[in-house]
């Protein structure tokens, strides 16, 4: 058989890792840099490469959600019995794999989704382990940011004998480092992306960076919110923004007021949307969600389900909304039909003691069809009412 070329070589080991170095690529091939570069450059004319990082061009349906922000390794600790303020408490506790994006992208790619995770890793054992584990879940982490000396991020969660949060810390110094700088390095995958969906443990300039790229360039991005303090972290221009995911209280947060009423949900909802994002989903943990229906309010009940472990069921609702999302390309997407898919992913997520329910199926999601007359896409029921 006849061995490859040079070029063919060179393309191989750039199908491997896109973010390899042209010294690399000289060293591994015994090439000269100019002599790489002038085989990139036929690769790229070739349309084989799509510029700077050799992003190589995905089949039509191919194309990956890409996820930005954070991947952590998650500690919960779990009273035995009801928990008590200010002593000790008897608890069991369990290490597993977490933060918002990587927790979106490890159940998109269990639905079988292509997805990458853009994130940033310590040199230490976790950050390896972390790599390890993605890598396994057929999660495409070759475009994230490996930090030397530096410890990988870490969520821990204290949690009551019936899995309710009642507390978490995070030690999420390392996603700065995620400029818009290293944004702009990583703009050939990111451009590759069916949809692109950040979190909000980026700095407040990579977020408006990210704004400001699918405004540009008509892409649609999603953004989730993580907590009341990191709303801070949301630009006050939105416009380019397909869809916000915050919770109620990140929601009074951004409002600067609670919002006791539908009435109040929806005034505040509008004003995200006057701001410039195109909608927006209001999460309420075990009671539904509400979501933007041009100038209306929808309201959808929560699944009733014995609740083992409510951590991750936000991201895996937000994971099955991008899905839904992902499967109307022409951006006619029913946004009612895709935070049913959320409520049933997060009902099945809330039953398992993992952060992501292993046993997911997109057949779980394509089941679910927008003809349920078990709701009223025209009716929003108020969640709560003032005395």
């Amino acid at each position: 058989m006849t061995e490859p070329s040079k070029k063919e070589q060179l393309y191989q080991l750039i199908h491997a890792n896109p973010f390899i170095s042209q010294q690399d690529l000289a060293a591994d091939l015994g090439l000269s840099r100019s002599a790489v570069a002038g085989h990139i450059a036929s690769l790229i004319r070739e349309r084989r490469l799509l510029g700077r990082a050799y992003v190589l061009p995905a089949p039509r349906g191919q194309r990956p959600v890409v996820c930005i922000g954070a991947a952590n390794v998650d500690r919960k600790l779990r009273t035995i019995a009801t928990l008590q303020a200010s002593t000790s408490n008897p608890a069991t506790a369990s290490e597993t794999y977490g933060g918002v994006a990587r927790n979106i992208a490890e159940n998109l790619a269990r639905l079988h989704t292509p997805v990458a995770l853009l994130t940033a890793l310590g040199d230490d054992g976790a950050g390896r382990a972390l790599q390890d584990h993605a890598q396994a879940a057929g999660i495409d982490t070759r475009g994230s940011l490996a930090l030397a000396d530096t410890a990988s991020g870490t969520y821990t969660a204290i949690l009551d004998a019936e899995g309710e949060l009642h507390v978490a810390l995070a030690d999420m110094a390392l996603y700065d480092q995620l400029t818009p700088e290293f944004l702009a390095s990583r703009a050939p995958q990111r451009a590759a992306a069916a949809l692109t969906v950040a979190d909000l443990n980026l700095p407040l300039e990579t977020v408006a960076a990210l704004i400001d790229s699918a405004r540009a360039d008509h892409a649609p991005l999603v953004i989730v919110a993580v907590s009341q303090p990191k709303m801070a972290r949301l630009p006050h221009d939105l416009h380019g923004v397909r869809l916000l995911i915050l919770n109620r209280a990140e929601l009074e947060t951004v409002a600067g007021r609670p919002l006791p009423t539908e009435a109040d949900v929806r005034l505040a909802c509008a004003g995200v949307q006057q701001r410039g994002a195109r909608d927006v989903i209001v999460t309420c943990g075990s009671q539904g969600v509400f979501h933007t229906c041009d100038s209306q309010l929808v309201w959808l009940a929560a699944h009733q389900v014995k609740v083992v472990d409510v951590t991750g069921a936000g991201d895996a609702f937000s994971a099955a909304v991008c899905w839904s999302l992902v499967q109307n390309a022409d951006d006619s997407a029913d946004l009612t039909l895709a935070c049913r898919r959320g409520l049933a992913l997060a009902a099945v997520t809330v039953q398992s003691a993992s952060t992501v329910a292993p046993a997911l199926e997109a057949g779980l999601l394509e089941a679910i069809s927008n003809t349920d007359a078990a709701h009223d896409p025209g009716h929003a029921a108020p969640l709560y009412t003032t005395n």
